[in-house]
């Protein structure tokens, strides 16, 4: 019998803010996909890298900053950066879960390309902040390079880069492949490392995906059951942060496509939750989207927790 297919998308707090307290989350993330694992589950994981790639963006600058030898690393290189230490985290930690349980299963991280629109709004508006404050002067050396700057009241000044939709996954047929092998993946970690087509070749965007639209269209080309968003609240709620804020344990996509006009997302959080699922929905018949934290997955999987869509 074929396997049930789930692609997971893991937030924030499923992987920490810094190194040991990625390590750290890694464990217990890892004990949840074990538990997907025995259960009978194929998966794929798509991951967050917000504070991650600023570190090493910022890093990166600023020895560049001290050492003129070097020069400064580009967004998409942070971007594969991220995905190559983040992923080593993951699949160890999985691996090692997986061992102690007496499952042997590989465990791989794929270096993932996400092919963006050059004529994508967001790159005439960004609006993604990254990297170190800077002085007046920095931030005009950054605008003379071509880049966007924003003024942090307090702080100084800012990068903001674009942060454009995905349109294709260039490593596709590489991920099929080893999701038809039984094999749990790591792709697409922060959205994937945003690329622009130029004929035969393929150059990174200063620009960042958000990871939960990434992993509704890699849920799509998988053809999977289920596109599982881990965040830090159990439910999608309305009115959220008032006095009338309500959970919703279910939406079908009419619901959600009339909570998106009547304004209840967040632009810069929930929104392209909701989004990523809707597009993942559209796209086939008998699947479902859940919402929910790490620790709730298998109950929200029961339908014992979390907003599930369909």
């Amino acid at each position: 019998m074929t396997k049930k297919r789930i692609i997971i998308a893991l937030g924030h707090h499923a992987l920490g803010t810094n190194l040991p307290e990625q390590k750290a989350a890694v464990t217990g993330t890892a004990q949840v996909i074990a538990d997907l694992i025995q259960k009978g589950w194929q998966i794929a994981l798509v991951h967050s890298n917000a504070p991650q790639v600023g570190m090493i963006h910022t890093a990166m600058n600023e020895f560049s900053r001290l050492h003129p030898g070097y020069t400064a690393a580009p967004m998409s290189v942070c971007s594969a950066m991220s995905q190559g230490y983040i992923g080593y985290d993951l699949q160890n930690g999985i691996r090692s879960e997986l061992l102690r349980r007496g499952i042997y299963k590989p465990v791989s991280t794929i270096l993932t390309q996400m092919m963006v629109n050059p004529y994508d709004d967001s790159f005439y508006h960004p609006i993604k902040k990254i990297g170190r404050y800077m002085t007046r002067p920095e931030a005009d050396a950054e605008e003379a390079k071509g880049n966007y700057v924003t003024e942090v009241p307090g702080h100084g000044w800012q990068r903001i880069i674009s942060a454009p939709k995905p349109v294709s996954i260039v490593e596709i047929d590489a991920i099929r492949a080893l999701l038809d092998a039984d094999q749990i993946v790591i792709c697409c970690g922060g959205g994937g490392i945003p690329v622009l087509e130029q004929g035969s070749h393929l150059k990174g965007a200063s620009a960042v995906i958000e990871k939960d639209l990434a992993a509704g269209l890699l849920a799509t080309e998988t053809n999977a059951d289920i596109l599982m968003i881990a965040t830090s609240v159990t439910n999608v709620t309305l009115n959220y942060g008032t006095p009338h804020e309500k959970s919703i344990n279910h939406m079908t996509i009419n619901e959600a496509e009339e909570y998106i006009r009547q304004g209840h997302f967040e632009f810069a959080s929930m929104l392209p939750k909701i989004e990523a699922a809707l597009s993942f929905l559209r796209s086939g018949k008998g699947r479902k989207t859940i919402i929910t934290t790490l620790e709730k997955i298998l109950d929200g999987i029961e339908g014992q927790a979390g907003t599930c869509i369909e």
